[in-house]
């Protein structure tokens, strides 16, 4: 049977694990032509050193009932993405659904450390990686978006407007970066609304990612063994909780309406009813606040 998304066009730059893979596969479940983009690839790791790839990405997009496709792709240098976009324009001659998931500044940014003594190469390299690649992806791919009416940009964050807007998040560096991409959404939102498209930022709550599971020495399979040495990880979610939130945003004939927005997948899961594929529906967003935040016990109750 046809998927909601079927003869739809993605982009998923940043896709080689975490939220972006998540986001692929779910827009591939759906029935989209996925392109999926990074620079871990079966040939040449990034720096992160990891064994996720574009190439496996790409395969579980098809498994899913999509048709996903890797290319290989360094989106700090805008040959390398105006040859992404030109490569999608040639093949499909359109694209519906801009993601904008990079991000690889794990290992640039130091925990409740301040400017003046943070590394201020790592810093800097952090705000390359997490809002520089994100202008020049739009840039490049929104002429092609703007194509048909009704397209559909996310941009990937860490915390909602709100949330960020009274919230220290973990440094200088973290904090700007999480929040520029929260403007940039802002700001299409504006270019886009008046040309027929839409643009939002869409965070996730604490995602249950492969570096994050590994952390914690546990797999999906077992994750809540985790819960011993930290309890709060009860309200996570896998990052296909907030693939379907794309998922259904982008099959949304009414998307518009969130145009602009800072959104998050607890929010969207209440609007569309989907769930996480534990049947479960974490609001991360609201359990921070209402419990962990203020110091209360871990208790998902109610926020899942």
């Amino acid at each position: 049977m046809p998927g909601p998304l079927t003869g739809k066009v993605a982009l998923v730059a940043g896709a080689t694990r975490g939220a972006g893979r998540g986001i692929a596969v779910e827009l591939g479940a759906a029935g989209a032509t996925v392109y999926v983009t990074g620079r871990s690839t079966r040939e040449r790791r990034s720096e992160y050193d990891r064994p996720e790839t574009i190439e496996d990405t790409a395969e579980l997009v098809t498994a899913a009932g999509g048709h996903g496709i890797a290319v290989p792709t360094d989106h700090l240098v805008p040959a390398e993405v105006r040859a992404l976009v030109d490569r999608v324009e040639r093949e499909q001659g359109r694209l519906d659904v801009l993601v904008n998931d990079i991000w690889g500044g794990e290992k640039l940014f130091d925990w409740d450390r301040p400017v003046w003594e943070h590394d201020l190469d790592k810093g800097l390299r952090l705000l390359r990686l997490a809002v520089e690649t994100h202008a020049i992806t739009s840039h490049h791919a929104l002429p092609l978006l703007l194509r048909h009416p009704g397209g559909l940009v996310v941009e990937m964050t860490d915390g909602t407007a709100e949330y960020n807007r009274d919230t220290y998040r973990v440094s200088f560096f973290y904090d700007l970066a999480k929040a520029s991409v929260l403007r940039m959404a802002f700001a299409l939102g504006h270019e886009l609304g008046s040309r027929g498209a839409a643009a939002v930022a869409l965070t996730p709550g604490w995602l249950r990612s492969e570096l994050m599971l590994e952390a914690f020495g546990v797999t999906e399979a077992n994750w809540r063994d985790a819960l011993e040495r930290e309890p709060h990880f009860c309200i996570s979610e896998s990052p296909y909780y907030v693939g379907r939130a794309v998922a259904a945003l982008a099959a949304d004939p009414q998307v518009s309406r969130w145009n602009g927005n800072s959104l998050s997948s607890g929010r969207l899961a209440r609007e569309y009813g989907f769930t996480d594929r534990d049947g479960s529906r974490p609001d991360a967003w609201r359990y921070l606040v209402e419990v962990q935040d203020k110091g209360g016990t871990a208790d998902a109750t109610g926020y899942r």
